[in-house]
């Protein structure tokens, strides 16, 4: 099953032969959960329904509301999926004899790949905030050269030729560029606010004077910072009565079907804009919601009509957003880039000429 995993990749044969190197089970805790209600699986109850999720190309959740419990399996730390891990590591350019610095270590799965990476000669750092998950990444990776700290952020005075995060972030931590060598790289999943669905993977170097900027890489959904959560809000318009409707152009299905949730998200400043399900047709039907914290929404429907109410004119702007990405022969995510104020904490995202737009800290 991990041969047919690694084969699947695709990704540079070095880091394919890294993936090689470390069977994912090997990693992964016996008790995991599969979705977001219901009970845990523990190995011993089901060994082969285990291997088969363990096995797959997706995430892997290995803790659920930071230990404890909740009406939902919140996810709070996981392995990540194996494509996602590989084009990280490929876009922080890790080669034998790097000094690697990996926040979020997880299952530790990830962090023994980079090993394999940077090799004899080379160093990889991981920092886990959990003490359990910690706890059990440090016994994985026993035996190996790779330094488990348990803390938010790392510890002395080393410094480092790439800084990889495996949890997404809002405010870019100004002591990860201060132990970046010059030329490094920070490459992280960045979202304005936790409560952002999509969190796409940037890669950042610093250009001075507390400044960073870099492009956008791949789309991703990663979980937060627990140091920079913010508490999810109401969903925006919920039992609230439509004050104007209008009939727009594109549907959400479009906006699905042709990846426009993000770049929406990264052209929406103070804008909380997500995917939902509503009652629609006697059914339920996917729609892409807004919502702002003065109480303004509105809601994208699968027949193109939407519907919303406050004092903000959100239907006007997704259409403004809409036709601008159009005008400009629709820029994929990659032609997207941030700028980062490390000081101040502002972000800024572009799209060539499209932008900027200022995602100040704490924007949901």
């Amino acid at each position: 099953m991990h041969e047919r995993l690694v084969a699947g990749l695709d990704t540079p044969d070095a880091i394919r032969a890294a993936f090689s190197d470390h069977p994912r089970h090997r990693f992964i805790p016996d008790m995991i959960w599969p979705s977001a209600t219901g009970l845990p699986l523990f190995r011993t109850a089901d060994p082969e329904r285990w291997a088969r999720i363990v096995y797959t190309q997706d995430a892997v959740t290995i803790q659920a509301n930071d230990g404890g419990g909740g009406p939902r399996n919140e996810p709070s730390s996981s392995s990540s999926a194996p494509q996602l891990m590989a084009d990280m590591i490929a876009t922080a350019r890790v080669e034998p004899g790097m000094r690697v610095l990996e926040i979020g270590t997880g299952s530790g799965w990830n962090a023994a790949v980079l090993a394999s990476l940077v090799g004899p000669t080379g160093q990889v750092t991981t920092v886990e905030i959990d003490p359990d998950v910690a706890a059990h990444a440090r016994a994985r990776l026993d035996g190996s050269a790779v330094r488990v700290v348990t803390g938010a952020l790392p510890a002395g005075s080393d410094t480092y030729d790439a800084v990889i995060s495996t949890c997404a972030v809002s405010r870019l931590p100004p002591a990860w560029f201060a132990c970046a060598e010059p030329g490094a790289v920070v490459v992280t999943p960045w979202a304005a606010s936790s409560e952002w669905q999509r969190t796409p993977v940037v890669t950042l170097a610093g250009t001075g004077a507390g400044q960073a900027s870099g492009p956008f890489v791949r789309d991703a959904v990663f979980m937060h910072d627990r140091t920079q959560r913010v508490p999810d809000g109401d969903f925006p318009g919920l039992d609230h009565r439509p004050e104007a409707t209008a009939v727009v152009p594109f549907t959400s299905g479009d906006v699905v079907e042709r990846d426009l949730l993000t770049r929406f998200m990264l052209m929406f400043p103070g804008v909380r804009i997500g995917l939902g399900l509503r009652p629609f047709n006697g059914g339920h039907g996917r729609i892409v919601y807004l919502g702002t914290p003065d109480g303004s929404w509105a809601y994208l429907w699968p027949d193109g009509s939407v519907t919303g109410g406050g004092r903000l004119p959100l239907v006007d702007r997704l259409c403004d957003a809409h036709r601008r990405l159009f005008e400009a022969d629709r820029p994929g995510l990659e032609e997207f880039s941030l700028e980062v104020d490390l000081p101040g904490g502002a972000c800024r995202a572009r799209a060539g000429s499209l932008g900027p737009w200022e995602h100040p800290v704490g924007s949901p």
